[in-house]
């Protein structure tokens, strides 16, 4: 089912972790509406990166969330958070400068576990009732406002 002109529910629940210990993933319908709004923003994005978005992980049902490790308030569990690589645009540093310096809305935009020396990392994308626009760097040390590598 297409959520947005290029994402569909099943790019934004799919989870080898759900599939592999046979947990549920299906969003509720109160989250599936979310998850729509999420795909539109999504398609902001991959408007101004002008490529195709790989996601590694969209919404995630409370359960799978706490086996993950994940914090419990986090926006994945509300379909409003999706991470994501863009290989042909460039490195997950170079992506989030390029948010930054655009004019879509969100609430986060996290650079996570980024790697210079392998260029493994990903951005998370998040929405939220606000648009604060924060700009944070995660990794093994510790959360960061700004990028950080």
């Amino acid at each position: 089912m297409n959520l947005s002109e290029h994402f569909t529910i099943e790019e934004l629940t799919v989870s080898d972790t759900a599939a592999r210990l046979g947990i549920d993933n299906s969003p509720t319908f109160q989250d599936l509406d979310r998850l729509k709004r999420l795909a539109e923003a999504l398609e902001s994005v991959r408007a101004l990166l002008g490529y195709s978005i790989y996601i590694s992980s969209g919404y995630r049902c409370p359960k799978l969330n706490k086996l993950i490790g994940s914090k419990p308030n986090s926006k994945h569990t509300q379909g409003l958070a999706a991470d994501f690589t863009c290989k042909q645009y460039g490195s997950p540093v170079e992506i989030v400068k390029a948010i930054q310096s655009s004019n879509l809305m969100f609430d986060q935009c996290i650079l996570e576990y980024y790697n210079p020396d392998t260029g493994n990392g990903w951005v998370h994308f998040g929405l939220g009732a606000e648009n604060r626009r924060q700009i944070l760097t995660i990794n093994n040390h510790g959360t960061f406002a700004g990028v950080h590598i």
